[in-house]
Parts: C-alpha cells; structure tokens; sequence
C-alpha cells in the first residue's frame, strides 16, 4: 500500500494532479483545496491511499495527513465510495467534519452533493467516534506573557517598538505568567534609562 509520496508536481488539472516520482508519472486525485497549493516544477509530498478495484488502481494523495486519515474513515461507512469521500472534503475541512459528526448536525453533512437525509444519518450513526480533530488542533499551545511585558514597558513610558526589541532581546522564547516579574526586570536592565 502506497501510503506517502514525494515528487515533483508535472502538472495539476481541475481534481488530479501529475506527480513525478522515481521517472514515474503518478496520477494523483484529490481536493481543490489541495490542488490549489500545488504549483508545476514544484517538489510536493503527499499522505496517499491507493484504492484498489478489479478494474483500476485509484491513487488519492492530501498535503495533510488529517484529510487522507478523515478521507479513509469516511469510506469505511456503508455507500460512501472514494468519490464521495473526496466530495466530502471538497466541503469541509476535517475539522468541520468531526465537528458536525460529533454535533450530530445532519444538515451540514447534507450540504455535500450526493449525500441526502439517508445516508448523512448513516454517517453521524457509524462515524461515532472514528473522527478525530488532529493532534495540532487539539493540543494547547503554550501560553506567551510576552505582551504583559511590553505593555508594562510602554507604561513605564518607552514606546512600542522599543518594548518589544528589548522582550525579543532577554526571552527570545515564549514565556509563561510567573516569568513576567523577572522578564521586566531583565528588559529594563537591558534598556537602561534611554527612553524613546
């Protein structure tokens, strides 16, 4: 099973691209979205599924690994084809997706061209629990008092873009609340008593 891939794009059509890999022309087929990041002569990598049917071999290729786990997890529920699957993604973001499976909001499934009442219940009963929203979205990200900094800095009267040079200056990295004190202390040491 081809699972990733890396080439260079050879040309991008209105729902496929042609990606060379190895001397290899790849036909690949996926998301306007995705297609519309790809430029010719450009390296590209994709996150794939081939699906295999007795008369083809499909290969369906995203720039995020998110779309092609959300695209496979589509097909696995009754009726939902890769064609349908992509349409899906076509519409919504697989964050829009989980969002509205875990909301049960049939109406927005329904949005997708060929999905009717049918088979989006079929879809908010048997995806349940099988979409997920990537680990990047859901993770925190790491909170930065930074500004609490400079706006002190600007309060003790030094302007803006001073503040702010001197902050990058003594913590370059992101920092939390307790810090604040101390990252004032260090910025005001480093300015001196020059005031802009």
């Amino acid at each position: 099973m081809i699972s990733q891939l890396a080439g260079t794009v050879l040309s991008v059509r209105a729902s496929t691209a042609v990606v060379e890999v190895g001397g290899v022309g790849l036909l690949v087929h996926s998301t306007p979205a995705t297609l519309a990041e790809l430029r010719a002569h450009q390296e590209a990598r994709f996150f794939t599924q081939l699906v295999v049917r007795e008369e083809s071999l499909t290969l369906f290729g995203f720039t995020a690994e998110s779309e092609r786990d959300t695209f496979e997890a589509l097909q696995s529920v009754q009726g939902v084809g890769p064609r349908l699957a992509l349409a899906m993604l076509a519409v919504h973001s697989p964050e829009s997706l989980s969002q509205a499976v875990a909301n049960g909001d049939r109406k927005a499934l329904e949005q997708v061209p060929g999905i009717g009442a049918k088979v989006a219940a079929r879809l908010l009963l048997e995806l349940g629990g099988k979409l997920s929203l990537p680990e990047s979205s859901a993770t925190p990200t790491t909170p930065d008092a930074r500004d609490q900094v400079e706006e002190a800095l600007v309060a003790l009267g030094w302007n803006q873009k001073a503040a702010a040079k001197a902050v990058e200056n003594v913590a370059p990295k992101p920092i939390v609340d307790a810090d604040v004190p101390t990252t004032l202390k260090a910025a005001l040491k480093a300015m001196g008593g020059a005031r802009a």
